[in-house]
């Protein structure tokens, strides 16, 4: 289902819940990239524990094990769809440890380098929905997998959108767990005031959209970044869009 086939009548909602990677701001990309220079420096290795399958990471891969997830569940999940066997560490391993948490940590490190040197822009028509929703005085949050959301949305210029951003650090902190689950966005409604009958989740994952049917939100819209729109919707969105900026009304009585 298409935007043009459903009307969201904003002001029937009590909050909006943004993923950010991918939703608000391209930064997906910059974490597919920093995935795959993680993942294939890795396999590469000549003598790489863990056994498995090397062949080289893929963009697939990250669709299908990656994309959403808390960063060691990324990798857990990667490695364990190649039958590669890894000890866990821990969280403060550097990020030349051949270990989960070692893997997650160079990750962070790649992105972090990225976003320092790019800097990021937000989508145009996240930004307008954004306004939209602002000007109808709707509470916003922002529920991210990424330890990393703060210093994006800073660097994009919207930390003043949201009233709460739920992290992949904030959830760590409070012992929820990520995506699919929906406990991060059940606390992010919390915190808003707003029941998750009444609450929307804009994602562009699998798990995040899972996340949000799972959780009994009363609208869940898949954003497709290049998952598919099919891929969302059978993980349970109730409508699919290629940009938020079809969901900004363009007339009286419209979306």
């Amino acid at each position: 289902m298409t935007a043009s086939a459903i009307d969201v009548r904003w002001t029937d909602h009590a909050a909006v819940l943004f993923d950010l990677d991918g939703v608000v701001t391209p930064t997906a990309e910059v974490h597919m990239r920093a995935w795959s220079d993680t993942f294939n420096a890795f396999l590469a290795l000549p003598d790489a524990p863990g056994g498995g399958d090397r062949s080289p990471y893929e963009p697939g891969d990250y669709f299908a094990h990656v994309d959403g997830k808390p960063r060691y569940d990324g990798v857990r999940d990667f490695l364990t769809s190649r039958g590669i066997t890894l000890p866990e560490g821990q969280s403060t391993d550097p990020g030349d440890a051949l270990t989960v948490c070692g893997l997650g940590n160079h990750k962070d490190v790649a992105f972090n380098e990225v976003l320092e040197r790019d800097g990021v822009d937000p989508f145009p028509g996240s930004v307008a929905l954004l306004d939209h929703l602002r000007g109808l005085g709707i509470p916003l949050a922002v529920v991210s997998s990424s330890r990393n959301a703060p210093a994006v949305l800073a660097a994009a210029g919207l930390s003043d959108r949201f009233i709460t951003v739920v992290s992949g650090a904030v959830a760590e902190e409070l012992g929820l767990p990520g995506k699919p689950s929906a406990d991060t966005f059940v606390h992010a409604a919390e915190v808003l005031g707003a029941p998750v009958e009444r609450s929307v989740v804009l994602e562009d994952a699998v798990s995040g959209v899972r996340a949000g049917a799972a959780g009994h939100f009363g609208l869940v819209i898949g954003v497709d970044r290049g998952v598919g729109a099919d891929a969302l919707l059978g993980a349970g969105a109730d409508l699919v869009v290629s940009d938020l900026a079809e969901l900004v009304p363009t007339s009286e009585g419209g979306i």
